[in-house]
């Protein structure tokens, strides 16, 4: 699992635009510039949607004040999701930058999967978040139970600046 002070592992994710889906390198979203990246179990979900996107919509202006370059939300569905998922909650018309990783590549590489049957996800994200500065892992935020979002919301990654 990634820890503070690792570099990112490069993955292939898929931003959906206005010609239709597009791939998008991690690499190149954090080379040179400072990003925070969070992630979540599922679009659409119940603490995904109320919690977690809302808490950084709410804190975009404070990590653009403290020089946060993006804000980056990740989910194991596909692009065609992500983009209504940006669509719904108001978080592309706020300015984040919503990414498929639609076959888990860079979640696995970051070994933030899980598997929850129970309730129809696999090999989805744990919910976390963390500030990146030039490809390495500044601040880490990694929620214990992916129904919680706590640490890893907005205000909860602020406070490790």
């Amino acid at each position: 699992m990634i820890s503070t002070g690792d570099m990112l592992p490069d993955a292939t994710l898929i931003q959906m635009g206005a010609d239709g889906p597009g791939e998008v390198r991690i690499s190149e979203k954090t080379k040179g510039r400072k990003v925070v990246i969070f992630a979540v179990p599922g679009a659409f979900t119940g603490t995904c949607t109320t919690a977690h996107v809302p808490s950084f919509m709410r804190t975009k202006g404070q990590f653009d004040a403290k020089g946060v370059d993006e804000i980056i939300c990740i989910s194991v569905n596909d692009p065609f999701v992500m983009g209504a998922w940006g669509e719904s909650t108001g978080a592309t018309a706020a300015g984040l930058t919503m990414l498929a990783d639609a076959a888990s590549e860079f979640t696995k590489a970051v070994g933030m999967d899980f598997d929850a049957p129970p309730v129809g996800l696999l090999a989805r994200s744990k919910r976390y978040a963390m500030l990146v500065d030039d490809g390495k892992v500044i601040a880490l935020n990694i929620e214990e139970n992916p129904g919680v979002c706590e640490i890893s919301a907005g205000e909860g990654l602020l406070e490790t600046f």
